[in-house]
């Protein structure tokens, strides 16, 4: 009905845009009742995500941080150039391998983090546990892009369900829509909240 894909879906619920509740299977439903309220939006016929319409209420902007954790330089030189031709203009940090990227973690709070799997010293697999073990950081999105295959990630141990793995090139599009979809999400949560008069 509203067009959208089922992770765009998720996220609206989680940010509030669309009601949901649960079966006694675990499986999750919306309720028609918001489906309908986002379809009596104009923004939703034109095609756009509903995240205009916050924009149109000059609620506060934060600044989208996303750290990129890769070791070869001339791909991060290659993620600083794309990242900041999207529209979002997020604010990239960049960190070499592991190590740097716990820091920058703690020091910068992003919004998102792309990691490559393996780097010197400390690499993706030991930093992404890591990461997930500390309560603060246990929900940050993550997103691995990587050159090996999925029998080679198996082979050392797996990476938690909840981290989305895409083979290399970087798939920049896919990685602009999902940015943009968290984006959102953030926006959603700085919104005010309304007041009972």
């Amino acid at each position: 009905m509203l067009g959208i894909s089922l992770r765009t879906a998720q996220l609206w619920v989680e940010s509030g845009l669309l009601e949901s509740w649960k079966t006694e299977g675990g499986h999750q439903r919306i309720t028609r009742v918001s489906i309908e309220r986002l379809l009596a939006n104009p923004v939703v016929h034109s095609g756009e995500p509903p995240t205009n319409t916050i924009a149109a209420k000059k609620a506060p902007v934060a600044a989208f941080r996303i750290l990129v954790v890769e070791d070869q330089e001339d791909l991060l030189k290659l993620y600083r150039l794309n990242l900041s031709l999207w529209p979002l203009k997020p604010k990239v940090i960049t960190a070499s391998n592991g190590f740097e990227a716990m820091i920058k973690i703690c020091n910068e709070r992003p919004d998102l983090m792309i990691a490559d799997l393996f780097m010197p010293d400390f690499d993706g697999f030991s930093m992404l546990k890591c990461i997930r073990e500390v309560k603060e950081y246990s929900d940050m999105p993550i997103i691995v892009i990587t050159g090996i295959s999925e029998a080679d990630i198996a082979a050392r141990g797996r990476l938690p369900e909840d981290i989305p793995v895409f083979p290399k090139p970087i798939p920049f599009a896919k990685l602009q829509q999902l940015a943009e979809e968290l984006a959102a999400q953030k926006q959603q949560k700085l919104q005010p909240k309304p007041t009972d008069e």
